[in-house]
């Protein structure tokens, strides 16, 4: 429950609440900081915006990979997946593994390339999944020349992609500036004398709880703004289980 979550994985939270309380009296400290343990990662976090990009960055190159190790040469495209694996960036390599790996097992290509679409949940990825499926049974120059072409198309996204994130991270900037701030003065408050006494009483102290909620809902409501939604997929397929067969 709650109280496990605060009392286990947020120590620190809960023990500067506890200070706190003890030196102000303020009980409303005492559940303040607790919470705000849980919940200040994901509002000081900069999101998954970067990692995606990275592996989208990473796809592009691979997709190079593939052309040139397709062009002059007769190989299928199973041989070449498996071949492109050592080359395979840093940030895909887990993935590029496991569709290795499930060729290895005698998946069926198709099956395959559409579980590792599923593997990265990204509408690009799965534009060269798609791209694969229909030059499944094709090889050579055609092929390595339409995948030089998918991989400037994707290089295009990537830039793109860095211009919106570039933008998207101003705001988060700022709701962690206001975050922090606010936590200093919330840790202060008790102490300004006459000007926060009234906040002392009971009804002080729920008017200050309803405030506070408040604020951090507006912070949670800004901070979904900046993190915007991910594009829908391309390629949706029935779920694939690791034990299928070829």
């Amino acid at each position: 429950g709650l109280g496990g979550v605060v009392l286990g994985e947020h120590p620190a939270g809960l023990g500067l609440g506890i200070i706190l309380f003890i030196i102000s009296g303020w009980v409303l400290l005492l559940f303040i900081w607790p919470i705000a343990g849980i919940f200040l990662p994901d509002l000081l976090s900069k999101g998954d915006g970067p990692q995606r990009i990275a592996r989208l960055d990473a796809l592009e190159t691979w997709t190079r990979s593939l052309a040139g190790l397709i062009f002059g040469s007769s190989i299928g495209l199973e041989q070449t997946l498996t071949a492109s694996l050592q080359s395979a960036p840093d940030e895909i390599k887990p993935q590029v593994t496991a569709l290795v790996a499930r060729l290895n097992a005698r998946w069926p290509t198709r099956d395959a390339l559409e579980a590792f679409a599923a593997d990265f949940d990204d509408p690009t990825a799965d534009l060269i999944v798609m791209h694969l499926l229909l030059k499944e049974r094709a090889s050579g120059p055609g092929l390595a020349t339409a995948l030089e072409d998918l991989a400037e198309i994707i290089f295009e996204e990537v830039r793109v992609r860095r211009s919106i994130e570039t933008d998207r991270a101003k705001p988060r900037t700022q709701i962690r500036i206001v975050t922090v701030a606010l936590l200093v003065i919330l840790a202060g408050l008790p102490f300004f004398g006459s000007y926060t006494a009234a906040y002392a009483s009971f009804l002080g102290q729920a008017l200050l709880a309803f405030w506070l909620a408040l604020f951090a809902g507006l912070l949670y409501w800004m901070r979904s703004i900046s993190k915007g939604r991910s594009a829908p997929r391309l390629l949706v397929a029935p779920a694939i289980t690791e034990g299928a067969a070829a």
